[in-house]
């Protein structure tokens, strides 16, 4: 193999393995400035409705929207199927 050809695949694969961790780390950050907003969300409807806010139940309910909005949910309607799922399981 030649010089020019191992510096060529050895340069894409460090291009290749760049976008792959920086997509990674995009992710990442998406979701948790997401579930931030999600808890801060969560409190405020908790306090809107006089009921003492719950670590638990926020971080379950907002997981369930994370999941249901990467699957391809819309915002809306992932956030109203885990209303219900945590009115059900949290009987709220």
């Amino acid at each position: 193999m030649s010089s020019i050809t191992k510096h060529f695949v050895l340069g894409s694969f460090f291009l290749l393995f760049g976008f792959l961790n920086s997509e990674y780390l995009a992710d990442t950050k998406n979701n948790s400035i997401i579930n931030l907003f999600c808890i801060e969300s969560f409190k405020l409807e908790m306090l809107k409705a006089n009921l003492n806010y719950d670590e638990e139940i926020a971080k379950g309910t907002c997981n369930c929207y994370l999941e249901k909005f990467r699957k391809g949910t819309s915002h809306q309607n992932s956030i109203n199927e885990c209303k219900l799922e945590t009115k059900k399981n949290f009987k709220l």
